[in-house]
């Protein structure tokens, strides 16, 4: 049986089955998705989205769907599905009794005597999306009908019927292309054997997103349909339909589509799932190499590709080649010792404080994967070097390194750290200031690079940082450490400590080089998992908390106020099992198995084959936010990783025993 599998009775529960999502992407920048019935439900659904590069190269969705009718006797069985104000229409997914995951994504319907298997394939490192169609059963002659519904706009809006659009098509061999704007690539819509296309083009009005209407957001589009396709098809026939901007060969998509399904790693197991999902985070972009940090909506973004990068990659599949084209291609960005937080080139922000410091926590992880930190100072000792020298000297007037040692970062009206929503012009969680989390990440950098300059001898560095750990280890305990209750304050201003519990603290003891003693990274575990830990990860803020927020929903200012006041973020788990593991040593492998077991449930929920951005604070910890997010995936396959190394070590103990 297979590992991904849901059942007729799960399937036609639409309550059941639009809450759960599939993906594929094709390692460009370019995706499929919607749900496991085919039923879009967010305006970031469609067949083909692509990015496009006289668009910023902004994701667009070309295909939004593609409603399949069986047709015999006359009489028309239409399998699509699509919300309209009031109703489901038409329903298809009655029809549905099989779903698979692997190799591809597979659907089986049942009309009465007719069975026909639907499989989609998106192609790597191209544009196009394919699906098969194969007749599985049938006792009269039979055509299959396809009706292609164009999207032609941004992810992040919506399309309405005008008269700009431009509704002709083109002939190509075995299909047509259309594009209704300029600007846009044509869409080439092809199949495999010839049939008929009938033009019947048509505006389809107030298609509905309830995701969307969930979320507060606009929610009704207008599709365009063009026509259909009919081609007849026989008991044991497969038919190939093809949407790709660059034309396809009609004679060779059978084999091409088999390629790709032979091609397919496999999603038979817990930790093969989340290898799986690891990859679809990696994106070529010319001669970048860029990690995106979440579907659908997520582009690539520094601090995001710095935490998730050793678990999508190293952990993954130890896959060091990859993890350095991505560490190369981060530092060619740097800049006045900053990383860009979101955006390239001529539109990226420069605005994430911690993002550099996370840089030197993958380079660490790096330095540990080809066992060579010779190597490792020769690529980006000096980046490392002007980094650590930028913050010493003021990045901007907002951050700068203190008298003390300490990182203070401030800038009005605007979150620098990881915890960056803003509701109205005000931060959520305003932690202007001396971070905690910053100041370990600061305090780890430092030591990181003094450690490698030593090696290789560099001894102007050393000499001009020298002291500089003790000063920063000392004032990072007088700053933070909150000796009444024995943990650490989340941050500290001019007023003195913030000490709501937050999850920040749990980096100062997960790090190689932490400032705390082993008493005070116990005293910080001790309340982390008593407040925040959840199955699911940690909670951004203590339920003890009058601000605590336990549900995350709603619109987008009612979600943003509860982002980081309880949300749970599963990520935070890799710094919470590698701080144990860094104090308790190999007595916490149980323990740490049972933390990233609770993950596999989540196969199978919200993004299938992957795992959420957020959970509620509250039990059930229910998954929202984006369905595939990378440093949630990553820190889950850290974690692995860290069981393992510290499995072998506790086994190694045992037979030294005997």
């Amino acid at each position: 049986m297979a590992y991904l599998k849901f059942n007729k009775d799960e399937l036609v529960n639409l309550e059941y089955s639009l809450k759960r999502e599939i993906l594929a992407t094709n390692r460009a920048g370019g995706y499929t998705s919607t749900t496991i019935v085919c039923c879009n439900t967010r305006k970031y659904h469609g067949l083909l989205i692509v990015p496009i590069e006289e668009f910023r190269h902004e994701n667009h969705v070309l295909l939004s769907s593609l409603d399949e009718t069986i047709v015999q006797h006359g009489q028309l069985f239409n399998l699509g599905i699509h919300k309209y104000p009031g109703n489901y229409e038409p329903r298809g997914h009655k029809y549905i009794v099989d779903f698979e995951y692997e190799p591809i994504f597979t659907l089986t319907y049942r009309v009465g005597g007719v069975s026909l298997k639907k499989e989609i394939a998106l192609v790597h490192n191209e544009a196009q999306v394919m699906i098969r169609y194969t007749l599985l059963d049938a006792h009269s002659e039979t055509f299959l009908r396809l009706k292609p519904f164009l999207a032609y706009r941004n992810v992040n809006s919506l399309g309405k019927a005008n008269m700009a659009a431009n509704i002709h098509y083109e002939k190509v061999e075995n299909g047509i292309r259309s594009k209704l704007y300029n600007g846009f690539p044509y869409l080439n819509m092809q199949l495999s054997k010839a049939g008929e296309f009938i033009p019947v083009p048509d505006w389809y009005y107030n298609i509905e997103y309830t995701e969307e209407e969930n979320r507060g957001y606009d929610f009704r589009e207008d599709l365009f349909v063009p026509g259909y396709f009919e081609v007849p098809i026989k008991k044991g026939e497969s038919v190939v339909f093809s949407a790709a901007v660059a034309p396809a060969v009609p004679g060779r998509l059978k084999t091409k589509f088999q390629k790709v399904v032979e091609a397919r790693a496999p999603r038979n197991s817990f930790v093969n799932c989340l290898k799986y999902s690891a990859s679809q985070f990696i994106v070529k972009d010319g001669k970048d190499t860029e990690v995106v940090a979440g579907y659908p909506w997520f582009g690539a973004w520094g601090r995001d590709t710095f935490i998730a990068l050793p678990g999508v990659t190293l952990a993954a599949n130890g896959d060091v080649k990859t993890c350095k084209e991505v560490l190369d291609s981060m530092s060619r960005q740097l800049h006045n010792g900053l990383f860009p937080n979101l955006g390239k080139g001529e539109y990226a922000a420069y605005n994430s404080v911690d993002a550099p410091m996370w840089y030197f926590k993958a380079l660490q992880e790096y330095g540990e994967a080809i066992d060579d930190t010779a190597q490792v100072w020769k690529n980006y000792g000096a980046r490392m070097k002007a980094i650590l020298t930028a913050y010493r000297n003021g990045v901007t007037p907002y951050v700068q390194m203190h008298d003390n040692g300490l990182i203070w970062a401030d800038e009005p009206g605007k979150a620098l750290t990881w915890m960056d929503a803003v509701v109205n012009g005000r931060a959520v969680t305003p932690r202007a200031g001396y971070q905690v989390e910053i100041n370990a990440l600061w305090y780890n950098a430092v030591c990181y690079t003094l450690k490698l300059a030593e090696e290789a001898g560099d001894q102007i560095f050393v000499k001009n940082w020298a002291g500089m750990p003790e000063k920063i280890a000392e004032n990072f305990v007088q700053t933070f450490w909150y000796a009444e209750k024995g943990y650490l304050a989340d941050y500290a201003d001019r007023s003195g400590q913030n000490i709501f519990v937050r999850p920040n603290q749990v980096i100062a003891c997960s790090l190689e080089f932490s400032p705390l003693t082993e008493e005070q990274k116990s005293g910080v575990l001790t309340v982390v998992r008593k407040e925040l830990l959840t199955p699911k990860g940690l909670r951004t803020l203590s339920p003890k908390n009058s601000l605590y927020k336990g549900l995350y929903g709603g619109n987008q200012e009612t979600r943003d106020e509860a982002y980081h006041q309880g949300t749970v973020w599963p990520w935070l788990i890799g710094p919470y099992i590698e701080a144990n593991f860094r104090l308790y040593g190999a007595s916490f492998t149980e323990k740490a198995k049972e933390l990233v077991n609770c993950f596999e449930e989540d196969m199978t929920v919200y993004g299938v084959c992957s795992i959420a951005e957020v959970y509620d604070g509250n039990p059930p910890h229910l998954p929202n936010g984006s369905i595939s997010q990378a440093w949630s995936v990553g820190e889950v396959l850290r974690s692995i990783a860290l069981i393992e190394k510290f499995g072998k070590t506790a086994s190694q103990g045992k037979k030294n025993k005997k």
